[in-house]
């Protein structure tokens, strides 16, 4: 097993694309890629281009009808009203010329991250452009046309027969994932995330657990608005760690959403760059601990393409070359570079400062509703262990 790691990246990853406009944009790809060359962590040797997903591939999970519509859409060939039935053409998922060729491309990116990773070519590898959780087996939602992390876990399944524990951070529930492995034993997904109460897709409460033979392994944590870097990262950091020794994965995937941040313009919680850094940190020990290091990383969500993405997900390949280098100020020329083009002022160091908002009110109250929550969420893994120990 080689230590290597591997970027899955090429600039046609950004014709996914659905306008200037829209507020997922993956321009936040380049500016991630060109900090992480600025500190001199990433060269073309770690570069390897995705591949196409073959429609076989999309079939694992997605129906023909839904991957024929897509096509037919991104050619201009698709009515109004038989793409809304599909979930295209709406606000959040708007059709953009060549859909199809662009999601697929996206797809096969997370496809070739976890080929390098199940065949010993590389220990870890990330692909960014990829971690659209919303994708239904016949609908698009929430900005997600196929879902990447879905196919990616059937083919870990078929191709590699492999047990792998998905754990998602995006501060939106990561829907599309869990209801195509809801009665699979061996996939198991954790996700931490702001409650449905008040945020898309409204999923993920603590008593879905999964049906049939998966229940049992689907956990979720709703984290209350407002929820800070202390509350989050004592949620994480008991889940991951429990349910990994519950679970014993032989891969573990993880996707990566960066809009738990205060500056997220579509969330409400109130996370910092603290929870970035320990994010990977985390699954990176999880990794070695229990799957001989095997650990594919995905992006998902963020919607401050600016000042939060390119920082948090920078960190996750750092964690990967365990290059500590990401400390203090961040590069001069990027900053500067960008700033020209920055509609914010960007930041200038990697973390936030101690007084990055207000202090929030209701700190114990959420401190102690979510205290309650990731009792609850974990109180089958933690009733078996009291009673295996009796």
């Amino acid at each position: 097993m080689t230590d290597r790691s591997v970027f899955v990246f090429s600039e046609e990853l950004l014709n996914y694309k659905f306008s200037s406009h829209h507020p997922f944009n993956q321009f936040r790809l380049k500016l991630t890629i060109d900090l992480l060359k600025k500190i001199n962590a990433l060269d073309s040797e770690h570069i390897i281009p995705p591949r196409m997903a073959s429609e076989e591939e999309l079939l694992l999970i997605h129906d023909p009808g839904f991957i024929n519509a897509v096509k037919k859409a991104g050619y201009g060939q698709l009515p109004k009203e038989i793409a809304e039935n599909y979930g295209l053409g709406t606000e959040d998922t708007p059709v953009f010329p060549n859909m199809h060729e662009a999601s697929s491309l996206l797809v096969g990116g997370t496809l070739t991250a976890v080929d390098q990773v199940m065949t010993g070519k590389a220990l870890h590898a990330v692909h960014l452009g990829g971690g659209l959780h919303h994708g239904f087996r016949g609908k698009a939602s929430g900005f997600c046309v196929y879902n990447d992390s879905s196919v990616a876990l059937k083919y870990l399944l078929k191709k590699y027969r492999a047990r792998v524990l998905y754990v998602d951070t995006d501060a939106h529930h990561g829907d599309g994932v869990q209801w195509s492995f809801y009665d699979e034993p061996n996939v198991c997904t954790l996700s931490i995330h702001e409650t449905g109460r008040y945020l898309f897709p409204g999923t993920g409460n603590i008593n879905e657990r999964g049906q049939g033979a998966g229940y049992g392994y689907s956990f979720n944590i709703p984290v209350d608005a407002f929820t800070e870097d202390e509350s989050w990262l004592y949620a994480y950091s008991h889940a991951i760690r429990e349910v990994a020794e519950f679970f014993k994965p032989d891969v573990i995937l993880t996707q990566n959403g960066a809009d738990a941040h205060y500056y997220d313009p579509l969330t409400h919680l109130s996370a910092t760059m603290k929870i970035y850094r320990e994010i990977p940190k985390l699954a990176h020990k999880i990794a070695h601990q229990y799957c001989e290091g095997r650990w594919i990383a995905v992006g998902g969500g963020g919607y401050d393409i600016w000042r939060v993405v390119p920082r948090a997900w920078a960190m996750i390949w750092m964690e990967m070359i365990e290059n500590p280098n990401s400390i203090g100020r961040l590069p001069v020329e990027w900053v500067e570079y960008w700033q020209a083009k920055s509609p914010v002022e960007l930041p200038k160091e990697w973390d936030d400062p101690e007084d990055l908002y207000p202090p929030i009110p209701r700190k114990p109250e959420i401190t102690e509703k979510n205290l309650n929550t990731l009792e609850k969420a974990l109180y089958p893994i933690r009733s078996q262990k009291k009673s295996e120990t009796i």
